[in-house]
């Protein structure tokens, strides 16, 4: 693998309703997503999930945890039948998640399908709150893609990607920590604020960097860690295993989400490779971690373990050079568009950095924020403990356009975008080709009425005069793609004809 491997991202949005701190943030988020599914057809008792292979208590690192000692936030396999869950056409989980609207996208293969299918996550939820709006006597409901709601509270945007078990998992660790302590310079969504509730006067680049507490475990709303142990693959457990990151921030702008996920899979394909044969373990990683995150002049050491200091930056570029180095000796690659972007990308952003930080604000979340707060502050004279760019930093991540501050710059054509907004339409209902996802949407969309259920490797129909549900695994997530069974799903008048031909030997 090089930068192509399944991958997916996960977004909790932020819920409010102005002008009532006491409003429900749970029934909210169920309306939110009820009033979007009943308007692409789905009803939120039909294509909920299928929760039959979860085990989210399963650890890497070799053990099982017990349920009776388990914090109730993980057990999230356990459904509540009075919270929207749902599957959309495009392959798309849409569901309540601690109280947050939740957009998990279906399974790609390529960063810039990442971005697209993610974007596609923020019209759906912008179109969301305008269905909601429409209702009468509907109190307005806001969303924000952001992680931390300024008062102490943070939501996760996790990330997503499949490698072999074969890889080792303390392997995975020792190389991807001093990584993610770094990464935030490239994929920061910056913040108002230092400290868990902001207390403190400043700005900083990651929004979820202070809640971090531990370097491995398997939380992820408590003691969150740096490398998060889930073993929940969601696949052929004895080939995989996912990845679940969960220390990324919400990004706007396409150039991080694409570096975000472009980056770490180059870096796990150097991993899975045996390439990386350098220590750069970092010292006290969780205090490195909110350390480069408070220093947005990019000139705050770590100390590797090795006794070198060393800036983000220059962590950066040693994990890229490592990279050049890896694709030069593989030599051929099926997907070398792709890598080049994102290499040249990281180049380009890495350079940019260290020459001007300004230079980025086209390209990075947190670089556009904090040139658009330093306008104001220059403007009004404003500290970095002012309530009004508090108050800024939330309307940056509104999701209507109207409002949403980072939605006037990419009006204004001041950020780089990747992908169209054609593209972004497209992706609301349709699914990725090249994966399972493709099977699961259209048949979300052509079935509505008898998809009982579905998760990423089943989808369970409930076919008239069956006595039984049926369940078709889709444990490998490159089967069931456009170009296998997509003209068997054309030519399908109904789910029986469709379980026929799955049956029929190929």
């Amino acid at each position: 693998m090089t930068v192509r491997r399944i991958m997916g991202l996960e977004t909790e949005y932020g819920i409010s309703v102005p002008g009532d701190p006491m409003a429900n943030p749970m029934f909210l988020s169920g309306q939110v997503i009820s009033v979007y599914a009943a308007a692409q057809g789905i009803r939120s008792n039909q294509s909920s999930w299928d929760y039959a292979f979860e085990d989210p208590l399963r650890d890497a690192r070799g053990w099982q945890l017990d349920r009776q000692t388990a914090d109730p936030s993980q057990l999230t396999d356990v459904e509540d039948p009075t919270l929207a869950n749902v599957v959309l056409t495009n392959g798309a989980r849409y569901y309540v998640d601690h109280a947050h609207p939740e957009y998990s996208s279906p399974e790609v293969t390529l960063p810039r399908d990442a971005v697209t299918w993610d974007r596609a996550g923020d019209a759906i939820a912008l179109e969301s709150v305008r269905l909601l709006a429409a209702r009468p006597g509907q109190p307005p409901v806001n969303l924000y893609k952001n992680n931390a709601d300024g008062k102490g509270q943070s939501y996760g945007t996790h990330e997503n990607y499949l490698m072999p078990r074969r890889t080792a998992f303390p392997d995975i660790v020792r190389h991807l920590i001093p990584f993610f302590v770094t990464r935030q310079v490239v994929c920061g969504a910056g913040r108002v604020g230092i400290g868990v509730d902001s207390r403190g006067a400043g700005y900083q680049i990651s929004q979820r960097a202070d809640f971090f507490e531990t370097e491995v475990g398997l939380e992820t709303t408590l003691k969150r860690p740096i490398i998060n142990t889930r073993d929940e693959p969601h696949a052929v457990a004895d080939r995989y295993r996912r990845l679940h990151v969960i220390i990324g921030d919400a990004n706007h702008l396409d150039v991080a989400t694409l570096l975000k996920t472009g980056t770490t899979s180059l870096v796990l394909g150097m991993i899975e490779d045996g390439h990386l044969t350098e220590d750069w373990s970092v010292r006290r990683p969780v205090a490195a971690l909110q350390a480069v995150s408070h220093d947005p002049t990019l000139t705050a050491t770590v100390e590797l373990v090795d006794g070198r200091t060393v800036t983000a930056l220059d962590l950066q570029w040693m994990y890229l050079e490592a990279a050049r180095a890896w694709l030069d000796r593989r030599g051929d690659d099926p997907e070398a568009e792709a890598t080049a972007e994102v290499m040249g990308l990281w180049e380009e952003v890495l350079t940019g950095l260290g020459r001007d930080v300004m230079s980025c604000a086209p390209l990075l979340d947190w670089v556009a924020k904090l040139q658009l707060l330093e306008g104001y502050r220059a403007r009004d004279g404003l500290a970095w403990d002012d309530h009004r760019l508090a108050a800024i930093d939330i309307q940056w991540a509104d999701v209507r356009p109207e409002k949403g501050l980072v939605h006037r710059l990419r009006d204004r054509g001041l950020l780089r975008d990747l992908v169209t907004p054609e593209e972004v339409k497209a992706a609301q209902t349709t699914p990725p080709e090249d994966t399972r996802a493709w099977f699961r949407g259209e048949c979300v969309r052509r079935f509505t009425g008898q998809v009982f259920s579905a998760s990423w490797d089943s989808v369970v129909f409930d076919v008239p005069g069956r006595a039984s549900l049926q369940r078709v695994p889709i444990l490998e997530p490159e089967r069931g793609t456009r170009a296998q069974v997509g003209t068997l799903l054309e030519q399908s008048a109904d789910v029986g004809e469709l379980l026929r031909g799955l049956a029929t030997p190929e």
